[in-house]
């Protein structure tokens, strides 16, 4: 996999001495949010990594070639180019045989993470089990590439349009631990703390790391997903959320919207809903895990 994968100078660098380093994914830039927000997001987010003394590995396909640490043209490239494509894993060998481009998502970012030696990965929100998903089985790459790849995801739980209750089963099948930060109950991305429990509230970031090299003492395979709940004043109310994903789901099955557009389209259409309270939410949030993530690879050197 080695010659698919071109390192920028800077996060060569970390890796070869032993300097802490975050992945961030793409697929937030090339699909998440419209232009110009997604491109200020990424600048903002490696600066805000970079300023806490961490060095932030962006990670996407471009022309056919894996880049971990991205260009200014890279990431302008992913934040303004239509038809880029949407990467999970199973997509990285047919865009690369393709000299394509595209943003990576939470399954292919940790995938890439893991080969590169990169253990702490930051995001938003992961993809889950959709509403309905043990009839239809829409069930997201992301749970399953976190029960393989040995990555510490931090996010802000499942996407809020991901069924939470069947999400959280699957992982625990698939013995995926998910750690709370000072939480006892996992967040549901901008709709806040849910009724559902963690497998163990973390008190510090110490409390993670030491959870964190004891797995990997007990060679037990497999992520851990932390979940970093939005402060309560930035979170969507149920009601709120409700009527909106209503208005945004209807207008999916209109537009016979599926597959892996159907993510991108929807909260693009929550952002609307919501007079743009969503997507306020979901770049706070994002700001937040990183500020985690960056601890957690700082404090597990």
């Amino acid at each position: 996999m080695s010659s698919h994968i071109v390192y920028s100078d800077k996060v060569r660098d970390a890796l070869e001495n032993k300097r802490p380093v975050i992945a961030l994914e793409s697929s937030v830039i090339a699909q998440g949010l419209p232009f110009p927000v997604n491109l200020e997001l990424a600048e903002m987010l490696e600066d805000l990594a970079e300023s806490l003394g961490v060095t932030p590995a962006t990670i996407a396909v471009i022309n056919g070639r894996i880049k971990v640490g991205l260009a200014r043209r890279d990431i302008e490239k992913l934040a303004t180019e239509q038809g880029l494509f949407k990467i999970s894993k199973r997509d990285i060998p047919l865009v690369i045989a393709g000299e394509g481009s595209g943003g990576t998502t939470v399954a292919a970012t940790s995938f890439i993470a893991a080969k590169a030696g990169i253990k702490v990965f930051a995001t938003g929100g992961i993809g889950g089990v959709h509403t309905g998903g043990e009839h239809s089985l829409d069930v997201s790459a992301d749970l399953l590439e976190l029960s393989q790849t040995d990555t510490v995801v931090v996010s802000a739980g499942p996407k809020s349009i991901i069924d939470l209750k069947l999400t959280l089963e699957y992982l625990e099948t698939y013995s995926v631990p998910v750690i709370g930060y000072k939480t006892d109950f996992c967040p549901h991305f901008f709709l806040g703390r849910s009724k559902y429990p963690v497998s163990v509230n973390a008190l510090t970031v110490n409390d993670i790391v030491k959870i964190m090299k004891t797995r990997e003492e007990l060679s037990i395979k497999g992520g851990i997903l932390v979940v970093n709940p939005l402060k309560d004043e930035y979170c969507l109310s149920e009601q709120e959320f409700k009527e909106a994903y209503r208005k945004a789901l209807n207008k999916a099955t209109d537009n016979k919207i599926t597959g892996n557009k159907l993510t991108p389209f929807l909260l693009q259409e929550l952002n609307l809903n919501t007079s743009g309270k969503s997507q306020r939410a979901n770049l706070l949030l994002l700001e937040e895990n990183v500020k985690l993530a960056c601890e957690i690879s700082k404090n597990s050197i």
